[in-house]
């Protein structure tokens, strides 16, 4: 077996993360395949690279040796990769390439782009992982990201970027069938929800880390089911699971969305452009499809109502923050 780029940039996330599951995430494969291919590697240099334990991987003496040949070699490949993407992108004509985690401020944000830049194609890329698209923007593969940071889980932001908070702190609300108990109630205390089966996608960076800190600090030990938010919807209307949701979600007839009790789920709204993106442009128009979106959704316009923030909403992107 011969090393590769791909086989080095496997070990950096493995060294980066100190986890096995956290590079596979990273990396965008299954933990199995990555431990798979790790034992291929070090049995082909005929050392071990890595030592296991219960606190995650750790480099060997050798792993480090090699790391710090491997990770120039690893950043020369990727510049390499983004230099010439990027030439071809100047060849052919103007164009703006989105990354965004999911927002439903997104359609809003997108129409308004095309509208001020109508000689651009604006193109989009969705990721559950916030953290790859920050990467794909320093890479060159990407103009700008919107992403969100769940609180208590802070982001791995690339060197070079350029960032805007569009909402430092934004609550996350909790949607549940309509004839749950507890959706008879203006606003929800997590123990009202301590027996119900919580719905929470493992793949987003953060969520699952930063939903157990707060079940955790609550002292409440819910039976935790991991899918994505299409499966949690229908699990939703069926009173067979509650979920975190965005507080822009729209109320349905067969699902109530209802803020917690003192906000104990957050997360922070962010945006990052490579140096020479259009950045004031994209914040400020971002900023208005956002306001649009915080102000049509009943429980949070009457949440920023009751936290004195739907003012500086109605003002300007200056105020997003809430």
């Amino acid at each position: 077996m011969e090393l590769e780029v791909r086989h080095l940039r496997a070990l950096c996330a493995i060294a980066d993360t100190g986890s096995l599951h956290k590079a596979a995430r990273q990396l965008g494969m299954s933990q199995p395949s990555l431990t798979t291919q790790l034992r291929r590697i070090e049995n082909s240099l005929g050392a071990e690279l890595f030592s296991r334990g219960r606190t995650g991987c750790r480099p060997t003496p050798l792993g480090r040796s090699l790391l710090d040949r491997a990770r120039p070699l690893v950043a020369d490949m990727a510049a390499l990769v983004t230099e010439t993407r990027a030439a071809a992108a100047r060849t052919d004509g103007p164009g703006l390439r989105v990354g965004s985690t999911a927002s439903r401020a997104l359609p809003g944000w997108l129409r308004r782009l095309r509208q001020r830049l109508p000689d651009t194609d604006v193109g989009l890329r969705m990721d559950v992982s916030a953290n790859e698209l920050l990467r794909t923007v320093a890479a060159g593969r990407l103009d700008v990201a919107f992403v969100h940071e769940v609180e208590g889980c802070p982001l791995r932001v690339p060197d070079g970027l350029d960032g805007r908070v569009l909402v430092a702190r934004e609550p996350q609300f909790v949607s549940m069938a309509p004839d749950h108990p507890a959706a008879s109630r203006a606003v929800v205390d997590l123990a009202d929800l301590a027996t119900d089966h919580w719905m929470v996608d493992p793949t987003v960076d953060g969520e699952w880390d930063g939903l157990r800190r707060v079940l955790g600090a609550a002292g409440i030990d819910p039976p935790l089911l991991h899918g994505d938010y299409h499966t949690a919807a229908s699990l939703i209307v069926l009173g067979e699971a509650v979920a975190p949701c965005q507080p822009t979600s729209l109320p349905r007839d067969d699902m109530a969305i209802r803020p917690l009790r003192g906000d104990p789920l957050a997360v922070r709204l962010l945006l990052y452009a490579r140096p020479g993106a259009p950045l004031d442009l994209l914040y400020a128009e971002l900023a208005t499809a956002y306001r649009e979106v915080a102000l049509r959704a009943a429980p949070y316009r009457e949440w920023l109502r009751n936290q004195g923030a739907a003012a500086r909403l109605s003002v300007g992107p200056c105020m997003m923050t809430v």
